[in-house]
């Protein structure tokens, strides 16, 4: 008796007796979903940029310290047996040999890049006394981006960097 039972609840074969609905996404529920990433992506976005621009000024400000103490270290230990010099522009750090960038000894240069959103000004070109280590100017540069984020990197006598 339990077989007959069971059999006789079993569908035939090839049809079903009960109807399954539609599988996949409405068009609402897609609509939904791509606003949802767009407000995220809205979000999102302008905190990366002022991330980024933050980033890029603290590692050019880093950039710029780690090439003045290069700088001084060169002229201290008489390399080549001149005297060196670090010169900030828009664009490019340029580690140097000689007593000025103008007269420099070009095939010396050390080129670093300056992002082009970084503004420098100040004090662009500091060149170290040859044993002593002592900079020949002194004083502070101050970079600036274009969302007006701020660092500034200051040289004292003594040629300590601080930034």
């Amino acid at each position: 008796m339990q077989r007959v039972i069971s059999q006789s609840l079993k569908p035939a074969l090839g049809k079903c007796s009960c109807q399954r609905g539609q599988q996949g996404f409405t068009l609402l529920e897609m609509l939904l979903a791509v606003a949802a990433i767009a407000v995220i992506a809205g979000i999102g976005i302008p905190i990366y940029q002022s991330l980024q621009v933050r980033n890029d000024i603290d590692i050019a400000a880093t950039t710029i310290a780690q090439g003045a103490r290069r700088a001084q270290l060169l002229s201290q230990a008489s390399q080549i047996d001149s005297i060196w010099g670090i010169r900030v522009q828009s664009g490019s750090i340029t580690l140097f040999r000689g007593a000025t960038y103008a007269t420099r000894d070009a095939t010396f240069d050390e080129l670093s890049s300056l992002p082009g959103t970084i503004t420098p000004s100040g004090v662009q070109e500091i060149v170290f006394a040859k044993f002593s280590g002592d900079p020949q100017a002194t004083g502070a540069m101050t970079l600036t981006s274009n969302s007006n984020e701020i660092r500034t990197i200051t040289l004292n006598k003594k040629g300590m960097v601080n930034y």
